[in-house]
């Protein structure tokens, strides 16, 4: 049943005032959604998380407090007018305030990475021909004539793009016979355009993360990279961990169109600012180099991806794919080619054979411990003679989910913090030198081990009641430690730790260091044994390794063997589009990288309940850490 323009009513979000027509019944979240308004929901729309606050003053027309409202919300909060947007329905017009702490914000991206060097030789070349007209002596078609001039460079029997082909007799003639042609693979035409452009040759390096698209603008003629453009996922709206978002695809008839159209929408928007750095047209850009997880990759092809969610957690393909980009919907030469790294195995994906291949640990003499932390971590464990991987479900606490005052690490976020061991105040950096607003994963990392430092938790992460400090307090029952007192903080309440808080970094840290600790094992090998760690993503760019040893999250090494390397997989990505060598490369590496399913493990469980105390329940693993 249609409903009549007069049925709509008026959604006002401020403060940037946008507006949407809807109809009654609509969430607020659904909504704001329409509306171009990016507020945070890391449980897509179950009412779950209590990211998604908003304040409306007059909720008359607005549907009653439900069940999970009235759990999450306290009493102060409900007088304010706050409610979850993603449980409020509305019944006539309404004004929603949206504030800081609910809003998605561009976050402080780690876009670039150590790039390994390797041989030019991109799949894409460009040949400026000058084909003799037709004669009657000489009448052989069209397609024909150029690709016996295009033999002259080596290249017989090449294929041509379908909608390219009905328009060749065109292009020729208006270009004169003067063209110049694009050539992929050394076996496909996709682009004939009039005169010499054989200067104008560029490539995108995409990396479609969970929460952030990132696009470098390479000049395929240097191999220099000419513009870099970057934007939050736009899928975050669904649900801020991937399996939230399948699951969204599998709830939704249209879910797996909806979430192929965000990352190609963020994916243009990352390749326009990219283009539009470098003065760029997008038309000359004739192919992309796509790495992603798993399901970021099945979610850009709209490939099914349901199964990954479910043991065996089996992939669609593992194999590389090269898609048309009119296909995807990607803006770039309308003959383009969208290709995409390999897959390893289940969470293996794309954009972990990319850190593989930028780091050069299976090149690399030493033994290895490569990480990628996010929400789901990568591991791979080895050295030039062999490589094993596994993927940890770290969640979401290492990117402000599931912690009480977590955010991302976006302005006013806490980056770095340390206690003063008299007052046990907090001493903190925050990201754009402004008052804090909350806790970024480094520093959940950084007061987890300050805490247990000081001897305010204890190994089992239990707060130390018997503390005579007015910075431990008791709040609904349950203990929490003030970071930032009210008139320090931009939000004008306390930034607090609490003990579910901490427990959230507990289980995270324990994810990770369970699968560093089996991968060792699996290799007869030792924490001692490790030579280097190199940590690979944006995480590691606060991180302070210390701290991580500290509450065991990596093994216990020295400082100086610690290492990060920023964005590989966008240098991997990178490093595949302007060499076919790398990208053979990490076809290879895709099928000879050893995967360790965790969750098959025998020994996973009772490896992840004795990491789960600080810093182990076994300080022998950790000979160096000590409290104070």
């Amino acid at each position: 049943m249609c409903t009549s323009d007069d049925d709509m009513v008026t959604v006002v979000f401020e403060p940037d005032g946008n507006k949407i027509r809807t109809q009654p019944g609509t969430s607020l979240l659904d909504a704001a959604v329409k509306a171009g308004n990016m507020i945070r929901s890391e449980c897509g729309w179950n009412g779950k998380c209590g990211k998604c606050r908003v304040v409306v003053k007059d909720q008359s027309h607005l549907t009653g407090l439900t069940v999970h409202e009235r759990r999450l919300l306290s009493s102060p909060e409900v007088e304010r007018g706050v409610r979850l947007a993603c449980q409020a329905k509305v019944k006539g017009s309404v004004v929603v305030f949206v504030p800081p702490e609910s809003r998605v914000e561009q976050r402080k991206m780690q876009v670039t990475g150590h790039e390994r060097p390797s041989d030019l030789d991109p799949a894409v070349r460009k040949l400026h021909v000058v084909l003799p007209r037709p004669t009657l002596s000489d009448a052989r078609p069209d397609l024909e004539r150029l690709t016996d001039a295009l033999d002259e460079y080596g290249l017989d029997e090449l294929e041509i793009d379908y909608d390219l082909l009905r328009g060749l007799p065109r292009t020729l003639r208006e270009a004169e016979w003067d063209v110049t042609a694009t050539v992929w693979d050394d076996s496909r035409i996709i682009a004939v355009e009039p005169g010499d452009t054989s200067t104008n040759i560029f490539g995108a390096a995409i990396d479609v993360g969970t929460s952030k698209i990132v696009v470098y603008l390479v000049d395929l003629l240097t191999g220099e990279t000419r513009g870099v453009g970057s934007v939050e996922n736009p899928q975050i709206m669904y649900g801020e961990d991937i399996l939230t978002r399948v699951s969204y695809t599998v709830a939704e008839e249209d879910g797996l169109d909806v979430m192929q159209r965000q990352a190609v929408n963020g994916v243009n928007e990352a390749l326009r600012i990219a283009c539009g750095e470098a003065d760029v047209d997008p038309a000359h850009v004739y192919e992309a180099m796509v790495v992603g997880n798993t399901v970021m990759h099945h979610f850009l092809f709209a490939v099914e991806p349901r199964h990954l969610s479910v043991s065996p957690f089996t992939p669609a393909v593992k194999r590389m794919l090269n898609v048309g980009a009119g296909k995807l919907g990607i803006k770039m030469n309308a003959g383009g080619v969208v290709s995409a790294l390999p897959i390893v195995a289940g969470f293996i994906g794309a954009d972990a054979v990319a850190d593989v291949l930028s780091s050069g640990v299976h090149e690399s003499s030493w033994t290895s411990l490569l990480l990628d932390i996010g929400t789901n971590t990568e591991i791979f464990l080895g050295d030039k003679d062999g490589l094993t991987s596994c993927s940890c479900a770290s969640g979401p606490a290492f990117e402000g989910g599931h912690i009480r005052h977590g955010m991302k690490a976006v302005t006013g976020a806490i980056e770095r913090i340390a206690l003063d061991p008299t007052s046990y105040r907090a001493r903190y950096e925050t990201i754009g030198d402004v008052q804090p607003r909350g806790l970024c994963g480094s520093a959940m990392i950084d007061v987890v081990a300050e805490l247990w430092r000081h001897d305010i938790i204890d190994g089992t992460g239990m707060f130390n009641q018997g503390l005579d400090t007015q910075m431990l307090k008791e709040a609904n029952g349950k203990a929490e430690f003030v970071l930032v007192p009210e008139d320090e903080s931009a939000t004008g309440h306390e930034i607090v730790v609490t003990q579910r808080d901490v427990n959230e970094v507990q289980r995270a840290k324990a994810a990770i260091y369970s699968g560093c600790s089996l991968l060792l094992k699996r290799e007869k090998l030792v924490g001692e044994d490790i030579e280097q760690i190199l940590v690979a993503g944006a995480f590691g760019r606060s991180l302070n390794p210390e701290n991580a040893k500290t509450i065991g999250l990596v093994p216990d090494v020295t400082a100086d063997r610690v290492r990060f390397l920023g964005n590989t997989a966008i240098t991997g990505s990178k490093m595949a589009l302007t060499s076919r060598k790398a990208r053979m490369e990490a076809v290879e590496l895709s099928k000879r990288i050893g995967y360790l399913e965790l969750s098959d493990d025998p020994l996973f469980g009772s490896e992840f309940a004795s990491a789960l105390f600080i810093p182990h329940r076994d300080p022998a693993r950790f000979p160096t850490v000590k409290p104070g």
